[in-house]
């Protein structure tokens, strides 16, 4: 019995210290709990300071502006004469000479080329002698009808003889006349046995050479006339529907940007190029320099037609809801939201925009990555 009432007795003093220290177990256990609730908050309201405490980010910007719009467009082409003809004997016959050469700048009424004149010569003698002829049977007739027509007057002829001497004397007058006529011939092909320069220009081709024996209407030399230059393109189908109506364009030679010229569209081609689908369009240069020699590799710029347009640099393009967008600056608190925009046309180096921003409104136009909406940023050259 007594060793059942000690056991009890222990068991007693045990619960008994047990339920003595319980409580201070108790409490540190739910202050480590509030400590642990408490952390959060403290995380983040040392983040609010350290946000608060961080200085506004430097962002470049640009201020929205509505201004004319359009692309610029850069062709490569080359220079040709305005107006190039070939030049051709209008006999033929054997070439003797050719007096100039590819290359060679010529004068107006020079001597280019010439054939053998003797067939020309002796076709020549023969219309005089004809025309010698000719005439010495006119005035035969003429005597003989101005004395048929005395006789008749006086009642001593028939009428009969006056109509014959009439008859011949109109037949001889006849032939004098296409004596004249062909003696002119003959003079005029004396002539064209040496062709000559119509304007001055350069010479640029050469179909014939001396010995050669050569038919009415063979080219023998081409020239280009100095009287204007042309810019010659290979244009696309689209640049030609967005084409102004009657665009000013700035020609300037490939190798040396400096030396440029200003000009017109002169001519279109009607129909496509079979091979490239481009056409073929010449511009008329006003006062090209005499840099702009035949053959010379130009470039040639031409700013197309888009209307009144807001456009800005890409690099202020995101993404926001997957739509086209950019960070807008608010000017009153100095922060930053992002906003939608509907873009009208996209280049490597602009945007257009089509709606979504006023004129007057501050864009972001570097380090849109960086930021978050509500951001605090300072205008790059705005005092600190």
């Amino acid at each position: 019995m007594s060793g059942w009432i000690g056991f009890q007795h222990e068991n007693a003093a045990g619960r008994v210290h047990e339920r003595g220290s319980g409580r201070p177990f108790r409490r540190k256990a739910m202050g480590a709990c509030l400590l642990l609730l408490a952390l959060p908050l403290l995380a983040a309201c040392q983040q609010q300071e350290k946000a608060a405490e961080r200085p506004a980010r430097t962002v470049r910007t640009v201020t929205v502006e509505v201004r004319e719009a359009g692309d610029t467009v850069t062709l490569t082409g080359h220079v040709e004469a305005q107006d190039e003809a070939a030049v051709a004997f209008r006999v033929g016959g054997r070439m003797l000479a050719r007096l100039v050469n590819v290359g060679d700048r010529v004068k107006a009424g020079q001597v280019l080329a010439r054939l053998d004149r003797q067939n020309a010569q002796n076709n020549l003698r023969s219309a005089e002698a004809a025309l010698s002829a000719a005439s010495a049977t006119l005035a035969q007739h003429r005597n003989t009808f101005e004395r048929q027509r005395h006789l008749l007057d006086r009642g001593f002829t028939t009428r009969a003889n006056f109509d014959a001497a009439q008859q011949a004397h109109l037949s001889a007058q006849s032939a004098v006349d296409d004596a004249t006529a062909q003696l002119k011939i003959a003079r005029d092909n004396l002539d064209y046995t040496e062709i000559h320069a119509d304007a001055d220009g350069v010479i640029t081709a050469r179909g014939a050479e001396p010995g050669e024996v050569v038919q009415a209407g063979q080219m023998i030399v081409r020239i280009a006339r100095e009287n204007g230059r042309d810019a010659v393109f290979d244009v696309p189908a689209q640049v030609l529907r967005n084409a102004p109506a009657d665009p000013v364009i700035r020609v300037a030679l490939s190798d040396s940007p400096g030396v440029a010229a200003e000009g017109r569209v002169r001519e279109i081609a009607p129909q496509a190029d079979p091979v490239t689908r481009t056409f073929a369009v010449k511009v008329g240069l006003s006062n090209p320099p005499e840099a702009f020699r035949l053959g010379a590799t130009v470039v040639g710029t031409m700013r197309l037609d888009a209307g009144a347009a807001i456009e800005l640099p890409a690099s202020a393009l995101t993404e926001f809801n997957q739509q086209p967008a950019v960070w807008v600056v608010d000017p009153a608190t100095s922060t930053v939201s992002l906003r939608n925009i509907e873009v009208q046309r996209f280049n490597p180096s602009s945007v257009a925009v089509a709606s979504g921003l006023d004129e007057g409104e501050i864009v972001v136009t570097a380090g849109v990555q960086v930021l978050h909406d509500g951001m605090k940023v300072r205008l790059s050259g705005a005092p600190s």
